[in-house]
């Protein structure tokens, strides 16, 4: 089930990539490990972020939370060359489109929304 996941994110992400002029992948496995790096750093950093701003997300009505993904697109990035997201507002609408696809692929793959 996790490589399905992985390789509905690694389908999400080249969808942003395609439709955004800001995001560039150099071949089908950057975007494979992207979606590898985006994975662990959304179950392993993420919600030590969303609980560190929870004040000032609460404030902005959860409008922080595409910050914090967009952060979390532009730090896989950094680590993984062939992948290049440029500009922050590149980052919050890639964050959005990838969180949008991979919600609408997963909802296939689980039985509960069904």
């Amino acid at each position: 089930m996790i490589f399905i996941r992985w390789f509905i994110l690694t389908i999400a992400v080249v969808f942003a990539a395609f439709i955004l002029d800001g995001i560039q992948i150099s071949n089908f496995f950057s975007a494979f490990f992207a979606a590898a790096i985006l994975g662990i750093l959304n179950v392993s950093l993420r919600p030590i972020l969303i609980i560190l701003t929870l004040p000032l997300n609460i404030l902005t009505l959860g409008l922080l939370t595409f910050v914090i993904n967009a952060f979390m697109l532009k730090v896989t990035s950094y680590l993984m060359p062939g992948f290049d997201v440029r500009g922050f507002w590149t980052a919050v609408f890639g964050a959005l489109i990838i969180s949008i696809v991979s919600w609408f692929l997963n909802s296939f793959t689980n039985r509960n929304y069904r």
